[in-house]
């Protein structure tokens, strides 16, 4: 009986290692975090690589020599801008004289929007590629000296099957907006309770005293994206103390590559602009990623980042708004409590079987807060 080909590991530590057409042809119907226009933006501009702790070790899997799987993928020397929190485990391994770092995993940098992370070539079977190349995945990261490897929200169907190859799966829980087919956003706001309603249409009364643009593809210019880079830095500042993961040149060459992908919605007084909020789209999803300031205007973080997306989802019959991670002060103004995956390899037998434990444990715990927050949302009842 014949055997197929074995698979092929293949390591980039540069995305421009592949053409962007080979790239795009298996992320092709991805968010635009996964495709090529958005990894190499953030690879030229060295928001990731150099002394970042994000180093490119992309994944492409070949066999025959053709390209049977591409994932993006970064060993990384720190665990910030995962939205994976695993510094417990980071202190676990320190306490016991051992080193969690590096460690590798497929994601998209600064960026918690589930999508594909694996990609296979047609007539390849996801799963069972999966399970061909777990081991020499297992065995790679040992010869590196890495703690183990992580795949940060991929599809619940991806999680299930890093899972059934004993990749230790953990749940998060993020809030989305759902679009039920409304014809308007008074629509929207009608199934809420009225006292959710009213608070709702209170903090969009900052509307009244302010002009709101909205700005796509190639009508957001260079001073447009100077200006809202200069938001975004001041409140980064604000919050953090640094001035973001991101930089100017990121944003340039982020219009350059994915134009048709972008949303920018300004905020001005008079002549005046005064905030902005950067959004990514696909044929279905909003995405909000990105907000600054310079004044504080009472509801302004809430228009530009919530009310606004979800008018535009409205206006253009887009099913979902995903307004990033976190934020449980979303239910009140209906976004739905929404799972999300990690998977985890760990390779220290002792380490695995201790963390093995804890997702058990904290799984239970997410389960029951889905419940409570589902209980918390504010839409009329039948």
């Amino acid at each position: 009986m014949a055997t197929s080909p074995p698979f092929e590991l293949e390591w980039l530590s540069r995305i421009d290692q592949l053409t962007a057409s080979q790239w795009d042809l298996l992320f092709a119907d991805a968010p635009p975090f996964c495709r090529y226009g958005y990894l190499n933006a953030l690879e030229r501009s060295g928001c990731v690589g150099g002394q970042s702790g994000w180093a490119p070790y992309h994944l492409c899997v070949r066999r025959q020599g053709q390209i049977a799987a591409l994932a993006p993928g970064y060993l990384k020397r720190h665990s910030y801008g995962e939205y994976v929190f695993d510094w417990s485990w980071a202190d676990a391994y320190q306490h016991h004289g051992l080193a969690y770092y590096p460690k590798w995993i497929s994601a998209i940098p600064f960026t918690p929007v589930t999508g594909p992370r694996l990609r296979v070539a047609p007539g390849i079977q996801s799963e069972s590629l999966l399970a061909a190349i777990t081991p020499s995945l297992h065995h790679h990261g040992l010869s590196l000296g890495l703690s183990g490897m992580q795949w940060l929200f991929p599809r619940l169907d991806e999680s299930q099957a890093l899972a059934r190859q004993q990749w230790r799966q953990r749940l998060d829980i993020q809030f989305h907006w759902h679009n039920r087919g409304y014809a308007s956003f008074e629509q929207f706001t009608d199934t809420l309770t009225a006292r959710r309603r009213k608070a709702i249409l209170k903090e969009r009364r900052c509307r009244a005293t302010l002009t709101i643009e909205r700005f796509e593809g190639a009508a957001i210019t260079p001073a447009l994206w100077q200006q809202f880079f200069r938001f975004y830095q001041l409140t980064y500042a604000k919050r953090s103390g640094h001035g973001g993961y991101l930089n100017q040149p990121f944003f340039e060459a982020l219009g350059q590559a994915l134009a048709e992908n972008l949303v920018l919605i300004m905020a001005r007084r008079g002549d005046h602009w005064l905030a902005g909020a950067l959004y990514l789209k696909d044929k279905e999803c909003l995405y909000g990623r990105y907000w600054g300031c310079t004044e504080a205007i009472d509801g302004l973080h809430f228009e530009l980042c919530y009310y606004q997306g979800i008018d535009y989802c409205i206006d253009h019959g887009l099913c979902r708004f995903d307004a990033g991670a976190q934020g449980e002060h979303k239910l009140r103004r209906g976004f739905e409590p929404t799972l999300t995956y990690s998977n985890h390899l760990v390779f220290h037998p002792q380490f695995d079987e201790a963390i093995a434990s804890f997702v058990g444990q904290e799984t239970e715990r997410v389960l029951q807060r889905m419940q409570v927050y589902h209980r918390q949302l504010p839409f009329k009842s039948d």
